[in-house]
């Protein structure tokens, strides 16, 4: 079987906005550079270092309103608080490691010493833990494997309390609920979750609440981690080619938005109204919301029965059934990669847990608390990327990658295209194997063995040859890609046979390929009515 890593990618990628002509592929690329400062010697590539007498009084003024608004934001009540956790966190995690750093030092990964810490410190730092995680493109290889480790299982808090929250939003607890289980379907470090029962209708749901005070915990915490980047850049002004306080504050963001059940509850309503409007809602679905019932803290929503992707009870079945698990996956990587080309944002989480084999046989979609936005640069050069992959056209991959990334030197194409070639062969390796028993009583069972870090490596190999070649990639390219891999891996257990490249049940932009390009239709790279990409391979 070929498959590939941007196999969601697959022919057609360009927005109607975004139609373009191929690009002709030239042997060096420096397409979008870093800053490059003049060293008054007429040598451009020489960039002359910037420091602290060069800061203007506007800048100092903007650092100092930052701090401001950051210690605003928090409040007065997170910061002892943390203040305190930190100070445990950091006094059993040194009595943990200590002893082994001094004894057998080369025993002693720094990467797990930060993961341990962070899982002691709490909420934000284990959501800061899962960003890092998702992010192969921000950060070191090594902590991005590790992090994959972060626990985000918390020990549930004390009904009585989880019933302070949903009351404080939604009033007394039997004017809307004729039952609630008080032991959680599940518990992390933001939020926990509860199943109940309507009193209006006697429909089953489920209730996602907001642990107390978590956000004044972001707030104080994350505001921290910016203003230390902010001040640290304006102490050394050199840093800023770094990006650092640029990467803090898309930390902040990001995992503020999480804080927000409302907006997490209009991305949910906004991909069921995606699945409505494309006839889509007997293939696939998302839980209903009950937005009378939602707050910022509080969100109710309907109980989708089902099971995991890559549940073993889903294995089972595919092993009795395999036409099942191809229409199951199949079903949702056509839904997925047509949501990404239709609508202003993707689900950035489809990890297994977060798609569905439902009862009925459709595909549930949940946990939209993570999507992720490609800007218009990026989506072009994925666009070229795509059609470089399906052509297997090295050179055309590694002038995609130049187009989307930041460079401050020439990158040689011929060099980089050889190197994509071996992510490529060390890509189409990777094998899953999925065992079959057959019990006593006549059932058969089936088992999948693979590694959970598979998906991270492949897509760290790819971050890695491109940064070895002297570019930085966006992030929103690692999670776009990252998804891919979910929905490869997802293949090779559950429709070992499909060629994603050749079987006309893939989709071409949600359309069918006989649909797209007919008998006589286009040939690669031609585009239809002028603003879709066809690939007919």
């Amino acid at each position: 079987m070929r498959t590939c890593f941007l196999a969601v990618f697959l022919l057609s990628w360009t927005r109607p906005s975004t139609a373009f002509a191929p690009r002709p592929v030239s042997t060096r690329c420096c397409k979008t550079r870093l800053p490059v400062f003049s060293s008054g010697n007429g040598d451009g590539a020489r960039r002359k270092k910037k420091s602290l007498s060069d800061r203007t009084p506007q800048e100092a003024i903007t650092l100092i309103q930052d701090i401001l608004k950051a210690a605003i934001e928090a409040g007065p009540r997170a910061g002892p608080a943390r203040t305190l956790q930190a100070y445990r966190a950091f006094a059993t995690t040194t009595q943990e490691f200590l002893p082994k750093l001094l004894s057998q030092p080369s025993s002693v990964a720094l990467p797990a010493v930060l993961r341990t810490l962070f899982e002691r410190m709490g909420a934000t730092y284990i959501k800061l833990g899962q960003f890092i995680a998702s992010s192969p493109t921000l950060f070191p290889k090594e902590y991005v494997v590790e992090f994959q480790k972060c626990l985000d299982q918390t020990e549930p808090l004390p009904w009585s309390t989880i019933k302070e929250v949903i009351e404080k939003e939604l009033g007394p607890i039997s004017n809307t609920f004729s039952s609630i289980d008080q032991t959680p379907l599940a518990s992390a470090s933001i939020a926990q979750v509860h199943v109940a029962t309507l009193k209006s209708t006697g429909e089953e749901v489920v209730i996602k609440v907001q642990k107390p005070r978590i956000d004044e915990c972001l707030q104080a915490d994350l505001g921290f981690l910016y203003v230390s980047a902010r001040v640290l850049e304006f102490l050394q002004p050199d840093w800023e080619r770094t990006s650092l306080s640029a990467v803090a504050g898309d930390i902040r963001q990001s995992m503020l938005e999480e804080l927000d059940f409302e907006k997490e509850a209009r991305n949910t309503i906004e991909f069921r109204r995606f699945l409505q409007d494309n006839q889509l809602l007997k293939q696939a679905t998302a839980p209903r919301v009950f937005t009378e019932l939602t707050t910022r803290k509080v969100m109710v929503m309907e109980k989708l029965n089902g099971v995991s992707l890559l549940d073993q009870d889903t294995i089972s079945q595919v092993v009795q059934d395999p036409e099942m698990g191809t229409n199951t996956i199949l079903t949702a990587l056509n839904i997925w990669s047509m949501s990404v080309t239709s609508m202003p944002w993707f689900h950035a989480d489809v990890h297994a847990g977060n798609l569905l084999l439902l009862e009925d046989g459709r595909v549930g979609f949940i946990d939209f608390g993570i999507v992720g936005r490609i800007s218009e640069k990026v989506f072009r050069a994925v666009t070229e990327l795509s059609a470089a992959l399906v052509a297997n056209d090295s050179k055309g991959m590694a002038q995609a990658l130049c187009n989307m990334g930041a460079t401050d030197k020439q990158v040689d194409i011929a060099k980089f295209s050889q190197d994509i070639d071996r992510v490529l062969k060390r890509l189409n390796g990777v094998e899953t194997q999925v065992s079959v028993s057959a019990m006593a009583d006549g059932s058969v069972t089936g088992r999948i063995d693979v590694d959970d870090t598979e998906i991270t490596n492949l897509l760290l190999e790819i971050v890695e040859v491109t940064e070895n070649n002297g570019l930085k990639l966006p992030r929103e390219f690692g999670l776009l890609v990252k998804q891919s891999l979910y929905f490869d891996r997802y293949l090779k257990i559950l429709a070992p046979n499909v060629d994603v490249m050749n079987d006309s049940r893939v989709m071409i932009g949600g359309k069918s390929r006989d649909s797209v390009s007919g008998e006589d239709g286009p040939i690669n790279g031609e585009r239809i009515n002028g603003n879709q990409v066809v690939i007919d391979v």
